[in-house]
């Protein structure tokens, strides 16, 4: 990670699936992480053991980031810990089956602004609370994690897409926004993923109550795992990215 101060990521969604499997990934690269939850505290304590067992850092944070004044503490709590952070790694959400599959002339604008609150408001809020104070530092990096479905406009998925098409909006406008501060944004977009969200869809869509059900399916024969997205963004946030700035990188094996 290069010989400048210790660096600090806050990650949201972290006690389970991608967002776990990041913790763990940074920590192996020398981070120290505020670990945000929502409601898996016995699991956000897990993965802050593992953290630690690796000689870094980690706190866990207690916050609903679809509430803009639960994502403001969350900022707040995790720079009074730290003192600053240099890494925001914007994970926490959920799919379509928390608001079922309507189409799109089924679809209600409560359950659109649900997911706009997970995707985009909690996201915006903790860029405005985070980035500035990452402008005082050698390098920051905001990483949205959004979905390979922006690219596949499927069937049913109408108000998730949007939610995170809009995510992906505001990455881009970020990016460039902030280029001359030496912060990186980029976008991780993942296909099915192995995760309860990506399994709880896979019920819902196919009655699937297995991933290794879809093993034989997918490309390379495997469903993409939260390591595999994890180490992705362990990557773009190194000095071997250094020069990456205001990119997509999709996760789905070639499978668009």
């Amino acid at each position: 990670m290069g010989s400048g101060p210790q660096r600090v990521a806050l990650v949201t969604g972290g006690s389970r699936g991608i967002g776990a499997s990041t913790c763990l990934a940074l920590a192996r690269n020398g981070i120290d992480l505020a670990i945000g939850y929502r409601t898996s505290e016995d699991s956000a304590h897990r993965i802050a053991q593992e953290v630690r067992a690796m000689g870094r850092r980690a706190e866990i944070f207690g916050a609903d980031v679809t509430v803009e004044a639960e994502a403001q503490t969350l900022a707040e709590q995790a720079l009074a810990a730290f003192g600053a952070i240099h890494i925001l790694i914007n994970n926490a959400g959920f799919g379509s089956g928390v608001v079922g599959r309507p189409q799109i002339t089924e679809s209600r604008l409560d359950h659109l602004d649900l997911l706009m609150r997970a995707h985009v408001y909690g996201p915006l809020t903790l860029c405005r609370a985070l980035v500035p104070q990452m402008r005082k530092h050698e390098r920051g990096d905001v990483i949205m994690v959004s979905s390979s479905s922006v690219q596949m406009l499927g069937r049913n998925m109408g108000t998730y897409i949007m939610a995170k098409a809009a995510m992906e909006a505001m990455a881009g406008v970020l990016a460039r926004e902030e280029r001359s501060h030496g912060i990186r944004v980029n976008i991780v977009a993942p296909g099915l993923t192995d995760t309860d969200m990506g399994l709880g869809f896979m019920r819902m869509r196919a009655g699937i109550e297995s991933m290794r059900d879809v093993d034989a399916k997918m490309p390379f024969g495997f469903v993409c795992q939260p390591s595999d997205v994890a180490n992705t963004v362990a990557f773009l946030i190194s000095d071997k990215a250094r020069y990456i700035a205001a990119q997509r990188l999709t996760l789905d094996g070639g499978n668009f």
